[in-house]
């Protein structure tokens, strides 16, 4: 080995040595202390908190932070009222004798209160395709927009909601299995499950502008948007915020009750700050904020499959999915994978 290649791996070992270094020295000066050494809180608990010295240096000041907002510390206790739940991490900055380290903390932050329970009442029924395994549901204007699943017989399509009368569809190619839409800037944004992308259609004609494909999340589920900005769930706790011109993923919420993550979001539908979203494979729809993620009421539709008739090739899967807002009547209307009935139904507390 030549000088120049010997001082080369001198340089690189000592860099990687230094850059170690840095966190050890952190974790082996300082640690945070919270009051009953919780892993799992609450949005806006008060909880006690120090920062154990464990070489007895002299701390400055100290600054507590997570998703880089600064926590309120009063009387040494910490306001966990941050603006988004889930999984996080509390980090403590420390600035002592004229040096300055960072430590943290993982935690489950979770709703303050527990959901509340909703029932439902039949409207109207009417007539649908048991032949859509339905992924997306959703209203523009009163026309009704659908996306539905399974290879070879995935497709999108408009229709008259209350005769049931299919205006234009497109079909899927065979390689994808379709998922949720949304409409935004006179736009269709269609998902499809495992295959990585998605397809943006002109609403007026239906045709094909372009595709996107997705980046962080897993898969391809539910949709909505809220005017500015697109909802995205893929099968996770997550639900991902996507800006509508380039699709790229810029955050996300998680979805949280009092006492659990929870991670079952399938097709969604935003209405007045709210995320309706029906939980994968169960009769039931949650009510999200769409800012915090915290589930606050939970729609039992329990008994609506009931009123279904139920074909030959009727099976587990055949579930509630589906549910649309109509913003001029102001009722929500869900239907299922294969069902032959659409219903138009108001929500209530229980």
């Amino acid at each position: 080995m030549n000088s120049l290649k010997f001082l080369n791996v001198i340089f690189i070992l000592f860099f990687l040595v230094s850059c170690g270094s840095g966190n050890q020295k952190a974790s082996s000066l300082f640690a945070i202390d919270l009051e009953g050494n919780p892993k799992v809180i609450n949005q806006n608990d008060m909880l006690g908190v120090a920062i154990k010295n464990l070489k007895g240096k002299k701390i400055e000041k100290v600054t507590y932070s997570i998703d880089g907002i600064e926590l309120p510390l009063r009387e040494n206790k910490l306001n966990f009222s941050i603006p988004n739940l889930g999984n996080k991490v509390l980090k403590a900055n420390i600035v002592y004798e004229n040096d300055t380290v960072e430590v943290s903390k993982k935690l489950k932050v979770l709703a303050q209160e527990a959901p509340e329970i909703y029932t439902y009442t039949i409207l109207n029924e009417y007539p649908h395709d048991d032949n859509a395994y339905t992924q997306g549901l959703e209203f523009y204007k009163d026309t009704l927009y659908e996306s539905t699943g399974q290879k070879g017989r995935s497709f999108l399509r408009k229709l008259d909601y209350e005769t049931g009368k299919v205006w234009a569809q497109v079909d899927l190619d065979k390689t994808y299995f379709g998922e949720g839409i949304t409409i935004l800037n006179d736009k269709i944004y269609q998902l499809t499950w495992k295959s990585g992308m998605g397809f943006i259609y002109n609403r007026k004609n239906m045709i094909k502008m372009d595709n996107f494909q997705y980046g962080k999340s897993r898969e391809g589920w539910g949709l909505t948007n809220d005017g500015e900005k697109i909802f995205k769930s893929d099968g996770t706790e997550k639900i991902w915020i996507l800006d509508p011109e380039t699709l790229i993923e810029e955050g996300y919420i998680e979805t949280v009750t009092n006492s659990s993550i929870f991670n079952k979001a399938n097709e969604l539908e935003y209405v007045n700050g709210k995320i309706y979203a029906n939980v994968y494979q169960k009769p039931s729809v949650m009510i999200i904020d769409s800012k915090t993620g915290a589930i606050e009421g939970v729609v039992n539709f329990s008994g609506l499959s009931d009123k279904v008739t139920k074909g030959q090739n009727w099976d587990a899967n055949n579930v509630l999915n589906g549910i649309a807002y109509h913003p001029e009547r102001k009722t929500f209307f869900v239907t299922g994978k294969d069902w032959d009935k659409l219903f138009e139904v108001t929500i209530q507390k229980k």
